[in-house]
């Protein structure tokens, strides 16, 4: 082994906008951040592995699905029931892309990174 998890790191113009989203989609608490906000980590306690958002000055959001901006990464949130869940993420700025199956839907966060809503079904054995 080289090394263990630190974090999964999103680029994005406002780190603080970000990092509120995803503590509230995923009930985590701010363990890090830097006086000037270009960098805010959220997770369940500061010594386990963290979401980071990074402040870039020329941000351009992943296309989903698409080539000429990749989604280079995405995070899976498991959730009990897609519709109640669907619904929160809206509220909290998600964009919905239309996209998915009977076990996952996938949206944007406000920063244009894809993620899907996930819950398990017996026999879906779909892959996007």
């Amino acid at each position: 082994m080289i090394g263990t998890w630190q974090s999964l790191v999103f680029d994005c113009e406002d780190p603080d906008r970000l990092a509120t989203f995803y503590e509230e989609v995923l009930g985590m608490v701010r363990v890090q951040h830097d006086d000037d906000g270009s960098w805010i980590t959220i997770g369940d306690a500061p010594d386990r592995p963290a979401i980071a958002f990074q402040q870039v000055d020329v941000y351009v959001p992943p296309e989903w699905p698409g080539h000429l901006h990749p989604q280079q990464a995405h995070l899976d949130i498991k959730v009990e029931d897609l519709d109640v869940a669907e619904a929160q993420v809206l509220r909290l700025g998600a964009t919905s892309m239309n996209s998915g199956t009977d076990s996952f839907r996938v949206y944007t966060d406000p920063a244009g990174h894809p993620f899907c809503l996930v819950t398990s079904l017996a026999g879906d054995s779909t892959i996007w």
